[in-house]
């Protein structure tokens, strides 16, 4: 279809599907909450050190500090930065690619955002602490394998 200097092509695709709702967790017991521009300022510093493909940075969350940290093996290179936040669960290390985690935190607009999670394995969610009336952001962030 041309319209004017555009033109719109579409195309069916004929496949199956995974249910989305089965992916997303709908029992994880962890909430942290964080301050959005800080928690994305400080994924920003320390994503530096990360390792360039898989932008790993690990979060230690325990009582009401969460730690930041990412290295880089081959360049020998190492970031680490320690911040407050509300969190009710027992203690966590799980490790995200920082990019999907600062990009996610985009979409938020709120001062604060929540983080849901379960186990190191588990796929966490990311919702903004206030939702607008007729509003229901999700956001799903899979996990990466800790490096150790």
């Amino acid at each position: 279809m041309v319209h004017g200097g555009t033109e719109l092509v579409c195309r069916l695709i004929d496949a199956r599907f995974p249910d989305y709702k089965v992916v997303i967790p709908t029992d994880n017991p962890y909430k942290m909450t964080v301050n959005k521009h800080d928690f994305q300022n400080a994924l920003r510093r320390v994503s530096v050190f990360s390792n360039k493909s898989p932008n790993q940075v690990a979060l230690s969350i325990s009582g009401s500090e969460l730690q930041l940290a990412a290295q880089d093996v081959d360049f020998s290179f190492e970031g680490n930065e320690r911040m407050a936040c509300q969190y009710d669960g027992e203690d966590l290390q799980i490790a995200f690619n920082a990019k999907f985690l600062i990009e996610m935190l985009n979409g938020a607009d709120t001062s604060d955002v929540v983080m849901e999670l379960s186990t190191p394995t588990k796929a966490g969610l990311v919702k903004p602490s206030e939702q607008g009336e007729g509003e229901q952001l999700l956001m799903l962030v899979m996990p990466l394998m800790l490096n150790n």
